[in-house]
C-alpha cells in the first residue's frame, strides 16, 4: 500500500511540475542576492532597448540571502536581456547581453576590495 501511494504521489507531483512548466517562459531565472546588502530595484530589459522596463522586484527590498524568481510569458521569444540592480543606498550594477534562454540562476556577489558586483551564472 505504501509503494502504491508513493508512486501516485510521484506521478501527481510530475504532472504538477509539467503543468507549471508549460506556462513558463524559457527565459525564467532566479536571482540570489549574496552581496551582503539589500537590493531596492531590479530592472530587466531586452538588450536592444534604449531604456529600462519597470522595476520587477515588486516589493520593497531583496535582502541579502534572499532569492527572487523572474518569470516570462511562454510566448516571449527574445533570449538576450540586460539587467540592472540598484542597492538600497543608490549604488547600481549593470549586466548586458545575458542569454536568459541558457541561464537558470544568477548569484550576485559584491567584492568589498574592488567595489564591484559580480554575477555567477548557472
Amino acid at each position: 500500500m505504501k509503494t502504491v501511494a508513493s508512486k501516485a504521489l510521484l506521478v501527481a507531483s510530475s504532472l504538477l511540475f509539467m503543468h507549471g512548466a508549460a506556462f513558463a517562459g524559457q527565459q525564467d531565472f532566479s536571482i540570489l542576492n549574496k552581496t551582503g546588502y539589500a537590493l531596492k530595484h531590479i530592472y530587466v530589459s531586452e538588450s536592444n532597448s534604449n531604456s529600462w522596463d519597470e522595476d520587477i522586484l515588486g516589493r520593497d527590498l531583496l535582502e541579502n540571502g534572499e532569492e527572487f524568481e523572474v518569470s516570462f510569458d511562454k510566448a516571449e521569444a527574445t533570449c538576450k536581456w540586460d539587467m540592472k540592480v540598484i542597492y538600497d543606498d543608490g549604488d547600481s550594477a549593470v549586466w548586458g547581453g545575458l542569454n536568459l534562454c541558457k541561464i537558470s540562476k544568477l548569484t550576485l556577489k559584491w567584492n568589498k576590495n574592488t567595489g564591484v558586483t559580480s554575477a555567477s551564472i548557472e
